[in-house]
């Protein structure tokens, strides 16, 4: 896939702000995503972000059966579960072997073919991998499931699935609301099968079909995870012309807000109704 040029080169034209990683709750980080574009539909900046899941966390996809959740093991182990607006499976985020990120911009300014979106989107992603020397491209063909409720277990899909050696080593996907366009994904830095196993009740997958399937930015270069979340939010401020910025007091109330009344609520999460 190629995105034209002039695409890419209009994105700089924006005014776009680089929120450097910070460790957050799963609920805060999915409130945030909806408060940054609230923030763009209104007129504000562009965000690109890098964040982190503190305590690790199970994130659902928008119609995942929540009976696909190990809710026991989760409790044991500290591991919250949050449901995310994007669909997909679940994905186990925690504060070492997972880099996540996210890119909200007025949908108007990106293209409405969900190829060329990606494409576009996933740019920086894509030269921060490069620049680590994984070479990560998009799938070059559908592969099918190994285990459908975990989303690095999925079926392989060419438009939003990032490979490296045939194996998948980045998620990516997007809800588009009327007025803006958020796509978040998730770099695998390094991999911890049995808790990303553990999460789901009764998968159908053993550890080496997982290593068979998954790899991570560990299995082929000696980075650090501070060197490798360093040059993605490098390679994302760069894409965008961002400026280094931050969360103004109100977006961080009203996202509180959200993440206490939805995104951590149990009929939010266990039954994908919303409560405000």
């Amino acid at each position: 896939m190629s995105t034209d040029s002039g695409l890419r080169s209009s994105v700089a034209d924006r005014d776009w702000r680089l929120v450097r990683e910070e460790p957050r709750t799963g609920a805060m980080n999915m409130a945030l995503d909806e408060v940054a574009a609230e923030t763009v539909s209104t007129g504000g900046p562009r965000t690109v972000r890098v964040y982190q899941w503190e305590p690790s966390c199970l994130s659902l996809g928008y119609r995942q059966d929540p009976d696909s959740v190990d809710w026991a093991y989760c409790d044991r182990t500290g591991v919250d579960v949050v449901r995310r607006q994007t669909g997909g499976g679940g994905i186990y985020h925690d504060t070492v072997a997972d880099i996540s990120y996210s890119i909200v911009a007025p949908a108007d300014e990106l293209p409405g073919d969900l190829m060329e979106c990606y494409d576009l989107l996933c740019t920086p992603v894509v030269e921060a991998f490069r620049r680590l020397g994984v070479y990560a491209e998009f799938a070059a063909d559908d592969l099918p499931a190994i285990h459908e409720p975990a989303c690095y277990l999925r079926a392989i899909h060419p438009a939003h699935d990032l490979l490296c050696g045939g194996r998948k080593i980045s998620g990516n996907a997007q809800y588009r609301r009327k007025d803006a366009v958020i796509q978040h994904g998730s770099l695998r830095f390094d991999l911890d099968t049995t808790r990303h196993l553990g999460v789901f009740s009764n998968p159908d997958a053993t550890p080496e079909e997982f290593t068979g399937r998954v790899t991570s930015i560990t299995d082929h270069v000696d980075a650090t995870r501070a060197e490798a979340v360093e040059t993605l939010e490098q390679c994302l401020a760069e894409w965008a012309d961002a400026r280094e910025g931050g969360w103004s007091d109100q977006e961080l109330d009203d996202a509180r807000l959200r993440a206490d009344r939805k995104y951590g609520s149990e009929s939010w999460n266990r039954h994908r109704e919303d409560p405000t």
